[in-house]
Order: C-alpha cells, then structure tokens, then sequence
C-alpha cells in the first residue's frame, strides 16, 4: 500500500508490506523540490537518468493497472523503436509478456489486434511496424509522458 500525504512544501510518502506476519515499513520526508536540489547541486545522489527511469517505472505501473493490453504493446513498441533505427524488433511473445506483466497469451490477442489493423507485422519473434503513425494515435497518454521527461531531462541524447 502506497500512501501519500500533501503538505504544502513537504512531500511525505510511506509504504508498508505486509509479508507473512512481519510488517515492514519506510517513508521519507524530504522537500518537494529535494531530488531536482541534488541534482543541480550535483550531488551524485541522483542523476538525470535515474529520474527518467523512475519515471517510467512509476508511468508503466500506472499503464499496467489502467490500459488495455494492445495500448500497452504499442506504448511498449514505441519506447523499444526510440532505441532502434527502423521499424523492426526480434522479440518472443513471451518476453513482451514479462515486460509488459501480461499472460503470453494476452499478448497474441494484442498482437492479433495491431496486425488486423495493418499498424504491424508479426511473425516468429519478428516485429515489423507498418504503421508508425497509427501506432502513434493507438498508444496511450503514458508514451508521451514518458518521452517528455526524457526530453526534457536528457535533451538532444538518444535514449537507451
């Protein structure tokens, strides 16, 4: 369970496991603006990387609970083609399953979308996609999310 409690100017966030019969808990009371100071100060604590995958860790959670598993492939295809050149992936249904926390077979009904739709190709592991721009307006807000932190934070880097 995560709990979040707004103060102005003070963020105070605290998690707590259950796990058998222990309960395990932490929180953190730090100022709103703490982990951009650090990062100005240079620190070393965080970097800029570190909040653009915190970022889309937090995003993909939010995405996994609230979207569709085919706005999930193409939000996934997305990410997957910024790190490539072209429009062609080599992935096994089963490791987008894992990546996306979906059933192998969640992802073939995905797949079997996108495909009918002509926005990709996929056979044997092989992802072609057709359609760029209709994979686009078939992904869901948590693409862009994701890619303006990454811009904003990381400008002009290709991402990684």
């Amino acid at each position: 369970m995560l709990l979040a409690v707004h103060t102005p100017g003070i963020n105070v966030v605290g998690m707590t496991m259950l796990l058998q019969f222990l309960v395990v808990s932490f929180g953190f009371i730090l100022p709103v603006n703490a982990p951009q100071s650090m990062v100005a100060r240079g620190t070393g604590t965080f970097d800029a990387c570190d909040f653009v995958r915190t970022t889309q860790m937090a995003q993909t959670a939010v995405c996994n609970r609230h979207h569709t598993p085919d706005q999930q492939l193409c939000r996934w295809l997305r990410l997957s083609l910024d790190r490539l050149q072209g429009n062609q992936l080599v992935m096994t249904q089963e490791l987008i399953a894992n990546m996306l926390g979906v059933r192998r077979e969640g992802v073939t009904e995905a797949a079997l979308k996108l495909q009918k739709a002509a926005l990709i190709s996929y056979a044997r592991g092989h992802i072609s996609v057709l359609d760029r721009p209709g994979l686009e307006a078939r992904t869901c807000e948590c693409y862009s999310v994701v890619k303006r932190e990454y811009d904003r934070l990381l400008p002009g880097t290709v991402a990684t």
